[in-house]
């Protein structure tokens, strides 16, 4: 069965060319993508135009775009509106997409190319850790006027010959300084717990730094994945903790293995295959009535893609078959408890 595509596009990603309009196998895209198990659907979600016509999208499910650093912007939004994401969670620091140097042009020609293909940018990743860097201005400042409200900070860090506290107050001030100049122009910043031994690898490093600001200019981008690494059966203890900051949310899954050498390492996989308890997650997340972005984020083996590499090994139709999966089963979770998109 030949499938017309809305909007008449479809991406050639092999070739990276735009074909307009261009007729695509059905069977074939599932069978390349290996989107069978899942079982794809072309006449519901996963089609460029479902965002059109479902209103104001309360939850945009973004796709972190680190692992796609190898297209460009034409090429991401093309592969997202094509797989079904409503928006787009692109990095902008040193390496990244967009270079803070040239963040006054290059955002808003980010933000104006992915609009033709129906993608939002409701959210960006950033370095940020400095308030008095003339770069901090200019990024809040183009932010604001690109309509961007939400961006991640950069990872903040203990010096080891001060003491913990010593070293969270230093870095407090940093949070509620940078709050100030959330508030000034509109903006939303956060702080994403990560797992390993930086500031924020424990939940409750972040309590200690959003605990006196306003949580509608600063707090937490969650990140359950870390949150489970480092917390065990613990997690929901630091999520409760830090929960009236919480706004952004990082989804992603991950194993302990045990390595031929003797250690463990930690190995990160699609959703659902894992040890998060998405089900404990999403009850404590719908229970806080949050109504912004969610970025789904592919740290697992994508040919170096998943570490931000130009050159990748892997085939980008298998790629965007990996994140299709991952999209499908969290779109189905949020369903399943009643969270609206």
């Amino acid at each position: 069965m030949e499938v017309l595509f809305p909007e008449e596009i479809c991406f050639n990603f092999n070739q990276s060319k735009l074909i307009k309009p261009k007729l695509m196998n059905r069977r074939n895209f599932i069978q390349t993508t290996g989107l069978s198990a899942v079982g794809l659907s072309l006449s519901g979600k996963g089609l460029a135009s479902s965002i059109l016509t479902s209103g104001a999208v309360k939850r945009p499910i973004c796709a972190f775009t680190k692992c796609l650093q190898f297209l460009s912007f034409d090429e991401i939004g093309e592969a997202l509106s094509f797989l079904g994401f409503d928006g787009a969670d692109i990095t902008l620091r040193p390496g990244g997409q967009v270079e803070p140097s040239e963040v006054k042009t290059a955002l808003p020609l980010a933000v104006k190319t992915l609009q033709k293909y129906n993608i939002a940018l409701p959210m960006v990743v950033t370095s940020i850790t400095n308030t008095s860097d003339p770069l901090t201005q200019d990024t809040l400042q183009a932010l604001a006027d690109s309509g961007i409200k939400y961006y991640r900070t950069g990872w903040l860090k203990y010096d080891l010959a001060k003491t913990i506290q010593q070293n969270l107050d230093i870095h407090r001030k940093t949070i509620e300084q940078l709050a100030g100049l959330n508030e000034k122009l509109g903006l939303h910043g956060a702080y994403q717990n990560h797992s390993g031994v930086e500031v924020g690898g424990p939940v409750w490093d972040i309590y200690e730094l959003v605990k006196n600001v306003n949580p509608q200019f600063m707090g937490v981008q969650y990140d359950i994945r870390h949150a489970v690494t480092e917390g065990g059966y613990s997690w929901i203890l630091g999520m409760k903790r830090v929960a009236p900051w919480i706004r952004t949310i990082d989804i992603k899954d991950f194993v302990w293995e045990k390595t031929p050498a003797g250690p463990w390492k930690h190995s990160n996989v699609l959703l659902g295959e894992g040890m998060v308890n998405f089900e404990q997650f999403l009850k404590e997340y719908a229970s806080l009535k949050v109504e912004a972005p969610i970025s789904i984020h592919f740290e697992y083996d994508l040919g170096g893609a998943e570490l931000g590499k130009k050159e990748i090994t892997m085939d980008r139709m298998k790629i965007f078959g990996m994140m299709k999966k991952d999209l499908i089963w969290f779109r189905e979770a949020m369903q399943k408890h009643q969270i609206e998109s």
